[in-house]
């Protein structure tokens, strides 16, 4: 899908109805989001109070000659706590409803404050119970993350009406720009709303094709003006109220452009933001590393051994035995209904590919008739999968139990054995079978360096809906970029696809 749709005749009439700027959201939300904060811990510390020392007269507690109430001891952890959380930028308008980068900021937020109160506390000799900082910790960070979840999914929600979203010129050649636009379109999160294009129309080898190509391009679904070339990006982002300018792609290389584009938007409002090329490479692993003036962009290169992989294994370990344990009932229960509704086995084991290429059997509940196998050669001219998969919408192979089993994802928690025993991991790429694995091209094979997973950027991205190349995509991506924050978020992602199944059958 191609969303640039060029009007440059028009330039002052390009956004006859202009949105909320950045500078007039960010505000009315930050103060929305210290509002909410300054609520809860004001309630969490004081609440604190009460449930370590009852209701009776307000407890005190004696420091170096001096004594203290609880009461205002409550109000110093909650001045303190409001001003870390604001050092530490948790309602940025960069961060507030874009990836995990929030709610990390106001977990080491909450644990400086506590760091700090308690060395306080410490050298004034202010004896404060135990109890009441392991009441007061949890209850405030849990209820400000809470809240914080609740206000990005009321963010998320207004911004797929395009609203509180920062309205973005994107400058660079055709091609990049169009890939930076259709990304921005593509994402309900993205957090701008591309009121603008300004492309690279010089007399560098190409661009008089770029611009006769972009004259040619619409999109039903979005317009997307070309405003400007390269000469005139601050003033266009001035007429357009942008407050965001995204270099994209390869005008980055040009240094003295992006230097004096910088200069041009000095003081002004408008942010400048630039999209480097490197495609499906998370945050954390890169690093930028000025030398003399040169920024150089560090880029991790990912690692299949070493600590944080024992820690994953680790947490699955110690995950999928209480699963198994908080389980039980529902093992129980989808067997019953399993063996009542034909009489077949319980289990079904197949053999799909691990880490590395060896070979196990995964378990699941079976949610097939008992001759799926051998059917499966009169239905391959019906498949519907992409790629080396095969999938039916309306497979006549699944049982009446099985079609409630796949739905909601049931039919996979045998699986949660296999975790246990270290043929899986709760979070990972999807297990195939050895079939798919013979028709991989190279590349493909990578999916194979770490552990399958239960669940995984497949499962919460549309599972069956999505297209080979795709999956594969999304694989490869967790593979080299996985954290154990991510895996969590991804299992956080996975209750809510279960509770509102897409791609599953």
């Amino acid at each position: 899908m191609t969303v640039l749709r060029p009007r440059l005749t028009a330039l002052g009439r390009a956004q006859a109805r202009p949105l909320t700027s950045e500078r007039s959201w960010a505000r009315h939300y930050r103060f929305r989001l210290i509002a909410t904060d300054t609520l809860i811990i004001l309630v969490s510390t004081i609440g604190a109070i009460f449930m370590r020392f009852g209701f009776e007269d307000t407890p005190t507690t004696t420091g170096a000659g001096f004594r203290v109430d609880y009461l205002t001891v409550s109000l110093l952890i909650a001045v303190t706590w409001m001003f870390t959380l604001a050092a530490y930028h948790t309602r940025d308008a960069r961060v507030v409803g874009v990836g995990v980068v929030e709610y990390r900021r106001v977990v080491a937020a909450t644990a400086i404050t506590f760091g700090l109160l308690a060395i306080f506390f410490l050298v004034g000799k202010v004896d404060i119970a135990r109890g009441y900082f392991v009441l007061a910790l949890p209850l405030g960070m849990g209820g400000v993350l809470f809240s914080r979840w609740l206000w990005r999914h009321w963010l998320i929600k207004q911004r797929s009406f395009d609203h509180y979203l920062s309205r973005a010129l994107v400058v660079g050649r055709f091609d990049d720009v169009d890939t930076v636009v259709r990304q921005i379109h593509q994402k309900s999160g993205a957090a701008y709303n591309v009121v603008g294009a300004a492309l690279d129309t010089g007399k560098r080898k190409g661009a008089k094709k770029d611009a006769e190509l972009s004259r040619r391009i619409a999109s039903p679904e979005r317009e997307v003006p070309v405003v400007s070339d390269l000469s005139g990006v601050a003033e266009a982002a001035a007429r357009l109220g942008a407050d965001t300018v995204i270099v994209a792609g390869r005008a980055l290389s040009g240094g003295d452009f992006v230097r004096r584009l910088a200069w041009k938007l000095e003081g002004t409002a408008t942010e400048l933001v630039l999209a480097a090329p490197l495609t499906d490479i998370a945050g954390p692993r890169i690093h930028f590393r000025p030398v003399e003036g040169l920024p150089l962009i560090h880029v991790e290169i990912p690692q299949f051994e070493g600590g944080k992989h024992v820690l994953k294994r680790a947490f699955d370990f110690f995950a999928s035995g209480v699963a198994l344990l908080l389980l039980a009932p529902v093992f129980l229960a989808v067997a019953v209904a399993i063996k009542l509704d034909d009489r077949g086995p319980v289990i079904f084991a197949q053999e799909r590919v691990g880490r590395g290429g060896e070979r196990f059997r995964m378990l699941k509940f079976r949610s097939m008739c008992v001759d799926a196998e051998a059917r499966l050669a009169e239905l391959q001219d019906r498949n519907e999968g992409n790629g080396l998969l095969f999938k039916l919408h309306d497979d006549p192979r699944v049982t009446r139990v099985g079609r409630v089993l796949r739905k909601y994802s049931l039919d996979e928690l045998p699986q949660i054995l296999n975790v246990f025993l270290g043929e899986m991991s709760l979070v990972g790429p999807r297990p195939p079978l050895p079939a798919e694995v013979a028709g991989y091209e190279n590349h493909v094979h990578r999916r194979l360096y770490i552990k399958p997973g239960l669940t995984g950027m497949w499962q919460v991205n549309g599972r069956s809906d999505l297209s080979w190349q795709e999956s594969v995509r999304l694989d490869l991506y967790y593979v080299e970029n996985w954290s154990l924050t991510g895996d969590l978020v991804i299992m956080w992602r996975t209750v809510k696809v279960l509770t509102h199944p897409v791609g599953a059958y």
